[in-house]
């Protein structure tokens, strides 16, 4: 009797499983400070590049966009301030989340 409990409790699990949606949410991209360009306002935008060739990508920002530094959670001013105080852009990465439903940006996170 155990065993097919057991089982009926797996393939259901299973079942459920096999159910839920896959798809993706968020993207992240990491991205070099020089195919980037931080927003001016907390409802302003971001503009950045995947890759040297590829196109341009705007997206929005909102209050709730979470800004940080080496992982270190700051102002919109002092993430701008920061980013705009490198020097070899090319050299460092800022890792931007994209919430891709509302098509804004989640968080931007640099590393200097």
């Amino acid at each position: 009797m155990k065993i097919k409990t057991l089982l009926a409790v797996t393939l259901i699990c299973l079942g459920l499983t096999a159910a839920a949606e896959d798809r993706i949410i968020t993207l992240a991209y990491e991205i070099t400070l020089s195919d980037f360009n931080a927003p001016v306002t907390a409802n302003g935008g971001v503009t950045f590049k995947e890759c040297a060739d590829c196109e341009q990508i705007r997206t929005r920002v909102t209050p709730a966009t979470r800004y940080a530094i080496n992982n270190k959670t700051v102002r919109l001013e002092d993430f701008r301030k920061a980013v705009g105080q490198v020097r070899d852009r090319d050299d460092h990465l800022v890792i931007v989340l994209h919430h891709l439903e509302s098509d804004t940006i989640k968080s931007l996170n640099v590393s200097i």
